[in-house]
């Protein structure tokens, strides 16, 4: 794994995250992810890399435990995201970012390693097709058409939360979480947020700040979700024309 190196507290401020490639310094959803991660490497999260810092491929996970998502189970490991785009492409780099989990959790004693799903390949979420060549297979459902997707080692699968079953809200209108995971959070939240005002539309963002609002959370979320009068549409980053596209499939 020489071709990579994993953050850790001693340079996660000055390495280079590989989800949006800029040559420039100060971007706010790189740094907003940077302040997210230094707190959560103490908790076990995981963020490695390939060296290049021109490239995207990387793998990010932690403990289920500790994870902010509406997952529950012991001894767990959680992939959040894993991705490989432009020149990295074609290259095994998927692949040996993926087994490097793999083999983490089993040097550890883990008793899996699970990752969300569904029941189509949804963007701005990893290839379930290539998770399933690992012997990824899908473990419990969630409201929208997703899916739990764990390796189980010891035969002890992980499971939705409650309030991921639900997969609603109270309130009408636009509702949307996000966290601070994802760098592309910021700016599509704030031209979501211009657009509803511009527009007119009832619209809540909400920020989720603690390990407990994540595990509490009413629907599926990796780090984003968003509802529409008080039904999960989507886990998707979405964008005004997307939106759009939503409220006239619901009559306004």
């Amino acid at each position: 794994m020489s071709d990579y190196l994993t953050i850790t507290p001693e340079n996660v401020r000055d390495v280079p995250l590989a989800c949006i490639i800029r040559k420039k310094p100060g971007h706010p959803g790189i740094e907003a992810k940077r302040a997210w991660l230094a707190e959560r490497l103490a908790e076990g999260h995981v963020f490695r890399k390939l060296r290049d810092p021109a490239s995207c491929a990387f793998i990010e996970y932690a403990p289920l435990e500790t994870a902010w998502v509406p997952v529950e189970g012991k001894n767990y490991l959680y992939i959040y995201c894993l991705w490989v785009a432009g020149d990295a492409k074609g290259h095994g780099h998927g692949a040996r970012l993926m087994e490097s989990c793999i083999e983490e959790a089993r040097r550890l004693g883990k008793s899996g390693v699970c990752m969300l799903g569904a029941d189509k390949q949804k963007a701005w979420l990893s290839d379930q097709a290539f998770a399933a060549k690992y012997g990824f297979r899908p473990v419990d459902t969630a409201p929208g058409g997703y899916t739990l997707l764990a390796l189980p080692l010891d035969g002890t699968p992980p499971h939705f939360a409650a309030g991921a079953k639900r997969g609603s809200v109270d309130e009408s209108g636009l509702v949307v979480y996000y966290d601070d995971q994802c760098p592309f959070l910021p700016a599509r939240v704030e031209t979501l947020r211009a657009y509803c005002e511009e527009k007119g539309i009832q619209a809540e963002f909400r920020h989720v700040g603690s390990l407990a609002e994540a595990k509490a959370l009413p629907s599926v979320f990796n780090n984003f979700a968003v509802f529409w009068n008080g039904q999960l549409i989507t886990v998707n980053q979405i964008d005004p024309k997307t939106l759009e596209k939503v409220i006239g499939r619901s009559g306004g």
